[in-house]
């Protein structure tokens, strides 16, 4: 079975080869550009239906698919990544991330955001300032519980 690494360097090759956007690959199976992009990456995984639509799409074949629909190991490095727009991210959450937390467990109680049952988006919103980028993330809240 290929790995989810070389089924990566596969997606990105075809899709490179052949001009498609994240966006359009998304439209192209019927779900979010961050959910698809994600799962091409390696870090989530498809159904067969879109494993499939994908991969037809992008002319790949069923050894593709079939790494897509594979169950991720959710695993990175402990660094900080040294790519700036991903070491920004991890600045947001190393300045906001106490204040989201007390935020969070002030509007809802002891417990955490999911990170499964979640959406994101990710926007461009035009500034004559310069434009801005907007990340909308939306998870269940899951209350720790006491036994």
């Amino acid at each position: 079975m290929m790995n989810k690494e070389l089924m990566t360097a596969k997606i990105l090759e075809a899709k490179a080869t052949q001009g498609v956007s994240w966006e359009g690959l998304a439209k192209a199976i019927s779900m979010s550009p961050v959910f698809t992009t994600s799962a091409c990456l390696g870090m989530n995984s498809l159904t067969e239906d879109k494993a499939l639509a994908l991969c037809e799409t992008l002319g790949l074949d069923k050894s593709v698919a079939e790494a897509l629909q594979v169950c991720p190991k959710k695993a990175w490095d402990g660094a900080v990544p040294q790519d700036p727009l991903i070491y920004r991210l991890y600045e947001v959450v190393g300045v906001y991330g106490d204040t989201m937390k007390e935020l969070i467990h002030e509007k809802f109680g002891d417990g955490i955001m999911s990170a499964i049952d979640f959406t994101m988006d990710i926007e461009k919103e035009e500034n004559p300032k310069g434009d801005r980028v907007v990340v909308t993330m939306n998870g269940k809240f899951l209350p720790y519980k006491a036994w």
